[in-house]
């Protein structure tokens, strides 16, 4: 007799930074979730499928959960727990070469108020970067923070376990059939990770007080006419203050020259289509702070 087919949401969630964005794209194998060295990288809950024969797992990526300073912090922080609420498996990740610290704990006494009705899995990510005692140790250490379903270390830089981990996962899901087509790996619209993709390469590089004052929008994608292989795509990026304009600029606009470059080449591989991608830099005075702005950013 063989196994009922599961299908189901899970989520990863974590302070910024922790790994939940490498992890996921380890997971679906493919790139639907930006990462970046630099913390709040993610800014909505993008979907990425999971196929296997016996199940199709759906892991929605967060923003880190945080102290919020602003009113897209308190935007960010509200797209957490809305997802949380609707997952059918949450894991927790806290990196193996980092000390569980007050943002881990704030964390974990959200998630208990949830783990009365959703699994909780304890993730160890980043294993590769650590020692095999320190990883023990920090088993230890998260069991010691609240009480998991499962509890497991991974590399998502490794391939370490992520099998294991896709199979603990599926096995809390419910029953049920596909939710998606085969061969898709996200529900997000084209323009939405044309935009994340872009925000991503303008955020390596940049000096650090700029992560969290840019935004992306794509204005446009149309198809060549005189050729059927181009796409020439429109896309505005937004910062906070002109002296951040010249920064992203960079001198004689060779850093949005490099920007445009890299995104090109990720949007490319995402679309597998030729791309002339049109970009231009726009000041929107303390979008973070205003609620208007931030609707029209699409927050």
């Amino acid at each position: 007799m063989t196994a009922p087919h599961r299908s189901g949401f899970a989520c990863f969630v974590g302070r910024p930074n922790t790994g939940k964005s490498t992890l996921t794209n380890a997971l679906v194998g493919s790139k639907v979730a930006i990462t970046s060295s630099k913390p709040q990288t993610t800014r909505h809950a993008i979907r990425g499928i999971v196929q296997r024969p016996d199940a199709q797992l759906i892991i929605v990526d967060t923003p880190g959960l945080h102290r919020p300073r602003t009113l897209l912090g308190q935007r960010l922080n509200d797209v957490v727990r809305a997802t949380w609420s609707e997952v059918d498996v949450v894991g927790f990740c806290v990196p193996a070469n980092e000390k569980i610290g007050p943002g881990d704990r704030f964390i974990a006494a959200e998630l208990a108020k949830l783990s009365r009705r959703t699994p909780i899995v304890g993730i160890v990510t980043k294993t590769d970067v650590a020692t095999k005692n320190q990883i023990a140790d920090q088993l230890v250490a998260l069991q010691e923070v609240m009480s998991f379903t499962d509890l497991i270390p991974v590399s998502a830089v490794d391939d370490f376990q992520l099998d294991k981990l896709s199979d603990v996962l599926v096995s809390r899901l419910p029953e049920g059939p596909q939710l998606y087509p085969d061969g898709e790996l996200t529900d997000e619209p084209e323009a939405t990770l044309i935009a994340e993709l872009v925000r991503e390469a303008a955020l390596e590089g940049v000096r650090d007080e700029l992560p969290h004052s840019i935004a992306v929008t794509v204005e446009e994608i149309t198809e060549r006419e005189d050729r059927d292989d181009m796409l020439d795509i429109w896309a505005n990026l937004y910062v906070e203050r002109d002296s951040q304009k010249g920064i992203v600029l960079g001198h004689k606009g060779e850093r949005l020259k490099s920007v445009g470059a890299t995104a090109r080449r990720q949007i490319e591989a995402l679309l597998g289509s030729r791309v002339y991608l049109h970009l231009h830099v726009k000041v929107a005075k303390d979008w973070q702070r205003d609620p208007k702005q931030l609707r029209r950013l699409g927050f």
